[in-house]
């Protein structure tokens, strides 16, 4: 018989609705449960593309023997980590705790009132390789709640305080200087990988925030060494097999420092991220390498993870058939059997696939050596290999799409799809392409339709259900979106509508108090500890991303109280953040733009004009984070009064007309693109 579960619309709580677990989804009725019963919560929280989530279901929470000891000693709790993150992020911290590492899936075992007194990740269904089997964890616990039960209450109020003080983060306030860059420049440049690229070793994740720090790093300071190692990890990543070179898109992460071997699920924020640093390099470099591997990642977005009405799904399996990375892999005899006999040995040598494999007896396919090498093994022109491979791509990916395809969860959420609506926007600025700007209003009409309720925005949405009051990095992800997204198009309701979401996130989530933002709502039901947030792990924190967000909207809108805010959420991390940069690359972001003598640029005009085309690509195309751009049409009223700096610009002798501001003090208006890029200070002819 189903259990609980099957009444939700998360697929990874859905996947466990025929478990013999007598699971519950969290919430009241669980919780009153624990306290009628008088019994230990077994809390277990993971997400629907985690491999040893699949290992631990079929193993342990499958097995009738083990789901009846569950049963008779524990109610069970199942959390979906990608729908309830604050859960996650306060259970996951206890687990750090007590036994100073995480990972999922966790299993942490909590007082009736919620408090955790005993924590782990992954257990296996018997004693394994110095392991206790779950049975035997299991049997423990429940004999030490029922015969030391002092112990284990004191314990878990040791642990909720601990708890507390860690979301407290008490930490004196330091004042944003450029030294403070310098030193994380300089401990990141101590940390990168000169033979791999990335940071340390294996297991090796892309780290898109801090290279997109280093990115500024350089055009603060012109460091060669900062621009060498983004372009060198750039390079190695797109090269390597944690990007999928058939399909597009990059896995979640390496298992070993050469990028090879990938873990294989795919996740939306991975691809949203690096999509975006993609092409921010591109405008950096020019080099047309950044801007296809961008593309070539929005396009998968956009082909496999996208609903048929705009928003955007959260992961692809990394399991099919039971097998991790199956559906991924080749041998020589398959990709002959594809491409025939004379252009396989080509793509084979190309992607590095050969008898034996790198993976359990399969090739993953990667670009182990430079394609010009490869055109003069079988005397090619680099032109005449381009022309064999790119068709040959093709006919892989639609004979890969025969197989049994990895699982998706379909379930479409706020904060990710707010990263990816940045990217998009970004990449429709950075490259010219409507199409990519279409798709980004698509998606915000989405999330204002679906997902913004009396006001206030709702986390999760699937199967025509929204559902979860929205978190801080819910409204910090869809407010960058919003504002890249206006730069695209221009469109003065995206700011209108991200300047009441912001109001709406200093009402909810602002400590008076401590300062900074909580992750959740003040009117959220109330957790062991509320937490806040600072790490930028695999997506930007909440309060990294608002900080940024609420400089620019000061820079827009002249509301100094959003650059005090901001200020006093980096004065408060700053010092840290340059000890730790790998853990703070957004809040870096956000530190370097508090720096910059940021421009405001007004520009008045219809921008399908071509001179004003021509002024819109001086201030788009070239990398220039340390700016804001808004402009006002002349056939439309009320934008100057949602952008005060449209205010009083008008077109100088009915000519597309620019005005750089700093401070909103401006220089005299200029009507060509020659003299707009002179106010710059860029080179010009």
């Amino acid at each position: 018989m189903a259990n609980r579960l099957q009444h939700e619309t998360s697929p990874y709580l859905l996947q466990h609705a025929d478990n013999p677990v007598d699971w519950y989804p969290w919430g009241e009725e669980a919780l009153e449960a624990a306290r009628t019963q008088d019994k230990p919560i077994l809390l277990s929280i993971g997400y629907a593309a985690c491999h040893w989530c699949h290992v631990m279901e079929r193993e342990s929470f499958e097995n009738p023997d083990i789901a009846a000891l569950m049963n008779q000693h524990f109610i069970n709790i199942k959390v979906d980590r990608e729908e309830r993150p604050d859960l996650d992020t306060v259970y996951m911290a206890a687990a750090q705790m007590m036994t100073g590492q995480g990972g999922w899936p966790l299993t942490i075992f909590l007082m009736p009132d919620g408090k955790p007194f005993y924590a782990g990740t992954y257990f296996p269904p018997e004693d394994r390789s110095g392991m206790p089997g779950f049975p035997r964890v299991l049997l423990a616990v429940a004999e030490a709640y029922r015969n030391r039960r002092a112990d284990l209450e004191r314990a878990a109020n040791d642990i909720q305080g601990h708890l507390t003080e860690h979301f407290r983060w008490s930490l004196p306030e330091t004042a944003i200087t450029p030294a403070l860059l310098n030193e994380a420049a300089s401990g990141l440049a101590r940390q990168f990988d000169e033979a791999n690229g990335g940071f340390g070793g294996a297991p090796k994740f892309p780290p898109p925030m801090a290279l997109e720090f280093l990115l500024r790093y350089r055009l603060r300071t012109g460091s060669d060494t900062a621009l060498r190692i983004v372009e060198l990890t750039l390079e190695r990543m797109a090269r390597g097999g944690i990007h999928d070179q058939v399909g597009g898109g990059f896995h979640r992460y390496a298992v070993d420092a050469t990028w090879l071997v990938p873990h294989f699920e795919k996740m939306l924020y991975d691809n949203a991220l690096l999509a975006r640093l993609y092409t921010l390099t591109y405008q950096a470099t020019g080099h047309p390498f950044y801007a296809a591997t961008a593309l070539d990642t929005i396009e998968y977005v956009l082909r496999e993870m996208t609903s048929p009405d705009g928003g955007f799904y959260s992961t692809q399996d990394a399991d099919s058939e039971g097998e991790e990375g199956k559906f991924y892999v080749w041998t020589p005899e398959e990709l002959e059997a594809v491409l025939g006999p004379e252009q396989a040995p080509i793509v084979a040598r190309y992607y590095g696939v050969h008898p034996g494999g790198n993976f359990e007896g399969k090739s993953i396919l990667h670009v182990p050596e430079a394609p010009e090498s490869v055109a003069a093994a079988f005397d090619l022109t680099i032109d005449e290999l381009v022309e064999i491979i790119g068709p040959a791509r093709e006919k892989l990916y639609a004979a890969r799409a025969q197989r049994v395809w990895p699982g998706r969860d379909e379930k479409i959420l706020t904060d990710w799809n707010g990263l990816m609506l940045r990217a998009l926007a970004q990449a429709a600025i950075a490259l010219g392409r409507s199409d990519l700007r279409d798709a980004a209003v698509r998606n915000a009409t989405f999330l204002h339709t679906h997902l913004y309720r009396d006001g206030r925005l709702l986390h999760s949405y699937k199967d025509g259900e929204a559902k979860i009051t929205g978190y801080l990095a819910d409204y910090a992800s869809l407010i960058a979106g919003l504002l890249a997204l206006y730069e695209a198009t221009f469109d003065v309701r995206w700011i209108a509508w991200a300047r009441d979401l912001t109001d709406r996130a200093i009402a909810d989530f602002w400590d008076n108090e401590g300062g900074a933002f909580f992750d959740t709502s003040a009117d959220d039901a109330p957790l062991v500890a509320r937490p806040k947030d600072a790490f930028d792990s695999a997506t930007p924190s909440g309060n990294s991303l608002m900080a940024e967000s609420l400089l620019r909207l000061g820079l827009l809108l002249g509301e100094d109280d959003y650059r005090q805010r901001a200020m006093t959420v980096l004065e408060r991390f700053a010092a840290l953040a340059a000890k730790a940069p790998t853990g703070f690359g957004q809040l870096l972001c956000a530190a370097d733009l508090a720096l910059a003598e940021a421009h405001e640029i007004a520009l008045v005009g219809d921008p399908q004009v071509p001179a004003m085309a021509e002024m819109l690509a001086v201030v788009q195309q070239p990398y220039l984070p340390h700016q804001v751009v808004a402009l006002r049409h002349p056939d439309q009223d009320g934008e100057d009064e949602v952008i005060p700096l449209l205010a009083g610009r008008t077109a100088r002798d009915g000519q597309p007309t620019a005005y750089v501001c700093r401070n909103y003090a401006c220089r005299q208006p200029v009507t060509t693109a020659h003299d707009l890029a002179a106010e710059l200070g860029m080179a010009v002819e």
